[in-house]
């Protein structure tokens, strides 16, 4: 696996406690694991693999933090970079726009040179709509860990299996 670090905005504490819980399947060291708040060009330049995570809130919106982050990450030179993308949302109070972020980081990542892996089917998910869906699948990991935590486990167990090849 080339260098590989994760990137997170977390508001409440869930998509940092999955940032971890990825880290540790991958076997990444804690400091390669980073609060986007946090995050410089010079940090994302140290890596080949981005896996790249954030909460939604309100209407599909991202986490609070990733707005000035998507600015650093694209004033770095991602071309060439592999991308994977995972997100926290809340199927049943927002199922009109569950995991939208992911799909914002998507589109303001697509143009920059990036390839990106770990696309997720729907099938399996309960949600009425979402701009993190592209092509019928989600652009990376959807998870509800709030009403669906008895999910959460084997939904990164196949995510990391289908990505690791690619990192």
């Amino acid at each position: 696996m080339d260098k590989t670090c994760i990137i997170y905005g977390s508001s409440t504490g869930t998509c940092q406690a999955i940032a971890a819980k990825i880290a540790g399947r991958l076997g990444l060291a804690s400091s390669d694991v980073y609060d986007v708040a946090d995050i410089s060009a010079d940090t994302v330049g140290a890596y080949r693999n981005l896996l790249l995570g954030t909460s939604t809130w309100g209407a599909g919106e991202l986490q609070d933090d990733w707005y000035d982050g998507l600015e650093k990450l694209k004033g770095a030179d991602l071309e060439g970079k592999t991308v994977a993308l995972f997100g926290c949302g809340d199927c049943e109070s927002y199922g009109d726009t569950f995991c939208a972020a992911i799909g914002e980081i998507y589109e303001n990542l697509k143009g920059c040179g990036v390839r990106f892996v770990g696309q997720v089917p729907t099938d399996g998910y309960t949600y009425d709509d979402s701009a993190a869906v592209v092509d019928g699948q989600f652009v990376g990991l959807a998870l509800d860990d709030v009403n669906e935590d008895d999910k959460t486990d084997a939904r990164i167990d196949a995510w990391i299996a289908g990505i690791k090849d690619s990192l």
